[in-house]
């Protein structure tokens, strides 16, 4: 196009823009483009589609996302090249694309549907009520829809799956981050090699598998048969497509499924009352949906077993030293080699997700007993199981070569393994050795277990009991001369951290990793044990972007050794108090770290599956990566939480008050009642911090500060001037936001607090704030002489540990 086509055409784009109507409709017609704040709105206003940004408006987007909901995007059309500005234009050409300009730049074309390359006039594209965005010619001819352009979202009726005429794949990607929509790394994909499953994969490297179609749902998400009441399944398998559709029933509430940034599928449904979004189920959902965690070929993972990896009867680790190391990747072996001919059977093995289904064969018109008959005559078939579930389980799935990623799972399938009759039916002599050799070992078992127990009561049996517990745990074990000659000898200068049970140093271990070694102390060693333990027990199974990961722990003699991914700019109150090195926080840093916190306490609070209230939340217990990423540090004195009711609202009262001066929550101090609210507290005075850069302290009581500035209208003055100057107009709107949110979260009554969930929607004003009363502060006026690190004082109720305000 020449230049003054482009001058003439981008001349007429205005005056179009300039006539439309200001009142949206569902309509774009190639004589109405829309642009700037513009939208297509759905007839029943359910979806929108138009302009968004991100990145404090420095990237714009074009996009459909919900009405009630409008941070909640289902679709993206230019996300691997936003616009600068919000100058684009959505229009259509008279070639029938549907394309997003920059008017900016001469109308430079930044996205096109590329759906047709002829002339099409009196073509349309229509947002309807189901997100479907549709551009049609004048008969109504569908040329192009969104529906089959998936981003990191599924809506009902949006296709996963495969054409098989076409070659066109239905998946999602993730966003690279949560305010940038680009391709991130993860896919979510339907295999339709086999009995077709989904798979997420990242970065090359399969992650985790649903398991296959049996007719009912996903094999390994047994979840799904309890959304039948709102949702329609639907699978298609013919010689046009294979694809899984849902469908929401009439009057469900909206939902999506997302593939969020950190690589979790997640079901969300909106509540209309709480108006937010409540997590149905996420995937992977433990360490067992971990692909190949077990290795292959009968290696099934049991999340209720002590050791989640064992192997199937007829098999044996392949290597029994990884597998004490539990280390299970190398998978089981056959106990006794297949026979094939008259000499093999099958052992059933129940409950379970069926194994990987890629190269096997599917024959759905066959009974089970047919499918069992096949497997067993072909001498290369080492598994078969039901297709379809339904009406006693039909259909035949045949496996061969190697079993790979099988776990139980609740009201799982049957798998029928093929075994050597001799590990099937042992003969009689077979079984008179095994009672007499388990009657010898059983006594002498007993007696070393009676020499054992005595021992033990006389040697620190508190101890010991500990160390038993956290050997049975999913914590990977270092030994000690590899963590000694990774920290130098536990050299004084590779110290970075001192805290109340122990010091923390750098490492760097054989193949290059950076770690951060905590060494348990002496002088704390019964005390600290337990915090040890309790960190060992609870972060080992923590898996999100926002939680600090426990790479492994060593218990060598008296040594007591915690070994965590290196955080290379140290802890949070490292930067916001120190008055040369907050300058160096932006706002956006500051907001992204209280976003980052939020996010790791909402996985603690509902989203994991041990959820958990962390109770010493503070600054020094956040830790900031090479990317500034905020991450929750320190479970010591994490407490599993259970309920039930709402286990959200409910409490329980403690014997043993443990935390911080500064961030405890006034009905926890006073009275031991312990419930989410405390790190909601906690997480209020966290956020005043981080906002002002000064700390909630004895000599200074922030949280009345920030009250008095609120109630005289003057929040602004207690954002820390090192980045007040510095921040727009939208910036500055923020902060005072996370001001009011603060004092919200620092309320006395616990049931005033918001809930962790309601608190990133009220950040981003996706839900209207209420105005906070006046926070009753729960600080000493004196402290207890030579209080330092952490201090025992005998009460009424129990046991007081108390940290002090220096990070540990």
């Amino acid at each position: 196009m020449s230049q003054s086509h482009r001058r003439l055409f981008h001349a007429l784009l205005s005056v179009l823009l300039l006539a439309a109507s200001a009142v949206a409709d569902n309509t774009l017609t190639q004589s109405r483009p829309i642009g700037g704040d513009q939208k297509l709105v759905s007839l029943g206003d359910v979806f929108q589609l138009g302009l968004f940004s991100t990145a404090n408006n420095t990237k714009w987007f074009l996009g459909i996302w919900f009405t009630v909901s409008p941070a909640a995007v289902v679709w993206v059309a230019n996300r691997d090249r936003p616009l600068n500005t919000s100058s684009g234009v959505v229009a259509l050409s008279d070639r029938g694309n549907l394309v997003l300009l920059d008017a900016a730049s001469n109308n430079e074309t930044i996205w096109s549907s590329n759906s047709s390359s002829l002339a099409i006039p009196g073509a349309v594209a229509q947002l309807h009520d189901d997100g479907n965005l549709v551009l049609a010619d004048a008969a109504g001819a569908v040329l192009w829809q969104s529906f089959e352009h998936p981003t990191n979202t599924f809506i009902s009726g949006m296709r996963s799956g495969r054409n098989l005429t076409t070659g066109a794949l239905w998946s999602l990607s993730s966003w690279r981050s949560a305010d940038d929509p680009s391709a991130g790394d993860y896919r979510y994909v339907m295999d339709t090699q086999g009995s077709p499953e989904h798979e997420l994969w990242s970065k090359g490297r399969k992650t985790y598998r649903t398991g296959p179609w049996n007719g009912v749902r996903f094999s390994g998400v047994p979840e799904m048969t309890s959304f039948e009441d709102m949702f329609e399944f639907q699978f298609t398998n013919n010689a046009d497509e294979v694809s899984y559709v849902y469908h929401n029933r009439d009057g469900s509430a909206l939902s999506r499924v997302v593939l969020n940034e950190s690589g979790v599928m997640q079901r969300m449904v909106w509540d209309r009352t709480a108006l937010t979004w409540n997590n149905f189920w996420s995937g992977p959902r433990d360490q067992c949906d971990t692909y190949g965690l077990c290795g292959a070929f009968g290696g099934v993972c049991d999340m209720g077993d002590a050791v989640v990896c064992g192997c199937i009867r007829g098999f044996m680790p392949g290597s029994p030293a990884e597998w004490r190391m539990r280390n299970a990747s190398g998978g089981c072996a056959r106990s006794t080699p297949l026979q094939c001919a008259g000499g093999d059977g099958f052992y059933v093995l129940r409950g379970v997700k069926l194994p990987e289904t890629h190269g096997s064969t599917v024959d759905g018109g066959a009974t089970l007993a047919e499918c069992g008959r096949r497997c067993l005559s072909n001498c290369n078939c080492t598994a078969y199981a039901a297709s379809d579930i339904r009406g006693g389980g039909t259909g035949c799935i045949q496996w061969f070569g190697d079993l790979m990623d099988t776990r139980y799972v609740d009201d799982g399938q049957d798998l029928f393994v093929r075994l050597a009759k001799s590990d099937l039916e042992p003969t009689k002599t077979k079984k008179f050795v095994a009672v007499i050799t388990a009657v010898i070992l059983g006594f002498a078992l007993l007696l070393l277990l009676l020499g054992f127990m005595i021992w033990r009561k006389a040697r620190h049996s508190k101890e010991v009991t500990m160390f038993d517990e956290i050997m049975r745990g999913e914590c990977p074990t270092y030994d000690f001369g590899i963590i000694r000659a990774a920290t130098g000898g536990f050299c004084p200068k590779n110290v970075v951290g001192r805290g109340g049970f122990g010091i923390v140093y750098k490492g760097k271990m054989p193949d290059g990793q950076e770690v951060a070694v905590k060494k348990l102390s002496a002088e704390n060693r019964v005390q600290g044990l337990k915090e040890f333990k309790n960190e060992v027990d609870l972060i080992a199974k923590l898996q999100h972007r926002n939680l600090v990961r426990l790479l492994g722990c060593c218990i060598q003699g008296s040594e007591r050794i915690l070994v965590y991914e290196y955080m290379s700019n140290r802890s949070l109150d490292a930067f916001i108090f120190d008055s040369r090195r907050r300058a160096s926080l932006s706002w956006k840093t500051r907001m992204d770290v209280i976003l980052g916190v939020a996010r790791g306490l909402v996985y603690l609070h509902q989203d994991s599956r041990h959820t958990m209230i962390h109770r010493d939340l503070k600054a020094a217990n956040v830790l900031l990566d090479g990317e500034m990423v905020a991450k929750i540090s320190d479970f010591g004195i994490a407490k599993l939480f259970s309920s039930t009711g709402d286990d959200r609202v409910d409490s329980t009262v403690t014997d043993r008050i443990v935390g911080t001066y500064g961030y405890m929550s006034p009905e926890y101090a006073m009275d031991g009642m312990v419930s989410f609210m405390q790190d909601v507290y906690s997480f209020g005075v966290l956020q005043l911090e981080i906002v002002s850069g000064r700390r909630n302290q004895r000599s200074f009581n922030l949280i009345a500060h920030a009250w008095k500035l609120f109630e005289e209208n003057k929040s602004l003055e207690l954002l820390d001037s090192t980045v007040r100057d510095g921040c727009s107009p939208a910036e500055l709107e923020q902060a005072v936001t996370c001001i009011q949110v603060g004092l919200l979260c620092v309320q006395e009554s616990p049931s005033r607090r918001p809930q962790m969930a309601a608190v990133i929607p009220m950040l981003s004003h996706q839900q209207t704030l209420v105005r906070p009363l006046r926070p009753v502060v729960c600080l000493p006026v004196t402290a207890p002489a030579g209080l330092l690190h952490v201090l025992e004082v005998t009460s009424g109720r129990g046991g007081l540990t108390i940290t002090g305000l220096e990070g540990r």
